[in-house]
């Protein structure tokens, strides 16, 4: 008895060529507009009075100062992170404990929570009429509408960055090198730096520059804890929001420019990345 042929399943590439055309034809669309069209409007509105217009608006006393202060912000928050990330993924991807699904969830909770809302939180907590509040002020503390507010908010937005890319990467290195590593003598200390470490690497990277992008950035959980004071509490993109709010339009693209093309390092960063380590693509967020 002759058997039923069998029904494989066509490549991806043996689609008709028309509709490979046509999705990618989306995806281009999709991106021009949304992202390329946008961006370029930022640059074109920040050089529109010539570029050195542009250059008085990023030297201005003000948006140096809210440079400055987005390079603190990140040099230690970023840190602060990778430590948590390599902690987090390393108790996660390497041992079994009760809650470690909680613990994950919780890694995640910053990605569904609005970052409004982990301002609003600060302010709860540490703000003058919060919980640590009179505290704070008898002890001349000010963390709420001062920089270690936006290191806090910007510590809860950005920390599962390095946390999810490492996790799945040390999941599926497994155990097996720590396990030989420690039969072999090797303390944890020393299994961490000589096997562990090494492995990560390339990842831990990887996920420091998301983090480093997210710090750079972000808006809504600093804008509630800034107190949006000029020249002291204002990063980047407060500034650049001022900026628009009082009509300078060309100052606020200006400084809008500065930080894309920071991001744009960023990403030329991360390709780098990826180019060097192939298997890096489709691990982490």
């Amino acid at each position: 008895m002759s058997g039923a042929p069998v029904r494989t399943r066509p490549h991806p590439n043996e689609d008709p060529l028309w509709i490979r055309i046509a999705v990618l034809a989306v995806v281009i669309l999709f991106i021009g507009v949304m992202i390329l069209a946008p961006m370029a409007t930022v640059f074109v509105e920040g050089l529109s009075k010539g570029l050195g217009t542009a250059w008085e608006a990023i030297r201005e006393h003000d948006a140096v100062a809210a440079l400055q202060l987005t390079l603190l912000i990140a040099a230690i928050s970023v840190p602060f992170n990778a430590v948590f990330g390599v902690c987090a993924s390393w108790a996660v991807a390497k041992h079994d404990f009760p809650g470690k699904s909680l613990l994950v969830s919780l890694i995640d909770l910053p990605f569904s929570v609005s970052p409004v809302v982990a301002g609003l939180i600060y302010v709860l907590v540490f703000g003058l009429q919060g919980w640590f509040g009179p505290w704070l002020l008898a002890h001349n503390i000010s963390i709420i509408f001062a920089a270690p507010g936006i290191v806090l908010a910007t510590l809860f937005v950005t920390f599962p960055f390095v946390a999810r890319e490492l996790i799945p990467l040390m999941e599926a290195q497994g155990t097996d090198e720590e396990e030989a590593a420690v039969s072999m003598g090797a303390s944890g200390l020393m299994t961490f730096l000589r096997v562990t470490a090494p492995n990560i690497r390339w990842g831990l990277a990887y996920g420091v520059l998301l983090c480093n992008a997210r710090a750079m950035g972000e808006f809504g959980a600093v804008s509630v804890v800034s107190g949006h004071i000029r020249g002291r509490t204002d990063t980047m993109p407060l500034h650049v929001e001022i900026l628009y709010n009082e009509y300078d339009f060309v100052g606020a693209f200006a400084v809008a420019g500065l930080l894309c093309l920071m991001a744009l390092a960023t990403l030329a960063l991360k390709t780098l990345l990826e180019i060097a380590r192939p298997e890096l693509d489709g691990h982490g967020v």
